[in-house]
């Protein structure tokens, strides 16, 4: 008979049989203890944040904590550009000396007579075709150098 009182002698600690533990294959190969493992998240997600008690759901929401929940809408002091000029307020961006005015039209590659080291590609316009021209074509304007004032 027993005494009713126990001692915790007569349990083994065995592992478990190997047709009822976890395959390796279902679990991948970071199956042991050094994997990802799994991460708890940092704060209780938006839908328990009121109203998840019952007690909640019959009161109404603190105006001070819906207030403390709320993100401010940020607005800068100064308008921030769209970041190629940043010129607030135009239709576009001004034009400078660096965009010519001029519409360049069908370019073909030419062999530089004085070859320039500061320039890869030679082409020369041989005017437009038509008016027929694709968007690559029309965004290619002559940009006239200082020096090239001179020669004229």
């Amino acid at each position: 008979m027993t005494d009713g009182s126990f001692s915790g002698q007569d349990i083994e600690f065995d592992l478990l049989p190997p047709d009822e533990s976890l395959d390796s294959d279902l679990l991948g190969e970071d199956s042991d203890d050094d994997g990802p493992g799994y991460s708890p998240p940092e704060r209780r997600s938006s839908e328990l944040s009121w109203g998840f008690t019952a007690r909640e759901a019959r009161a109404r929401e603190p105006l001070a904590a819906r207030l403390a929940r709320e993100v401010p809408e940020y607005e800068p002091e100064e308008p921030m550009g769209d970041g190629i000029g940043d010129i607030i307020g135009t239709d576009g961006e001004i034009l400078d000396d660096q965009v010519g005015s001029v519409r360049a039209g069908r370019l073909i590659w030419t062999e530089p007579g004085n070859p320039d080291p500061s320039s890869d590609f030679w082409a020369s316009d041989i005017g437009i075709d038509n008016g027929a021209a694709s968007a690559e074509e029309a965004a290619i304007h002559v940009v006239i150098d200082e020096g090239d004032y001179d020669r004229q």
